[in-house]
């Protein structure tokens, strides 16, 4: 299955990085944020869905602009 040519396994795996961030993902696939969690909640099971977004939720690095804010607060220290 592919969204806007991007197969579905190819923005999980974008999803599951650390690394990436969902603006990261915007930029390579078009998606939101809401429409990656719109499809993770889709095509995982329902504990992985779960262990994701645990992963996820507030961490910096996939909020970019969380990211930047904090560098901000770093860079003026």
């Amino acid at each position: 299955m592919m969204y806007n040519g991007v197969h579905v396994s190819e923005i999980i795996e974008m999803a599951w990085s650390d690394e990436v961030s969902f603006d990261s993902i915007k930029l390579n696939t078009g998606l939101a944020e809401a429409e990656v969690i719109a499809i993770m909640r889709k095509h995982l099971r329902r504990s992985s869905f779960c262990l994701w977004r645990k992963r996820v939720t507030g961490r910096l690095l996939k909020h970019s602009r969380l990211t930047r804010r904090n560098d901000n607060a770093v860079s003026l220290v």
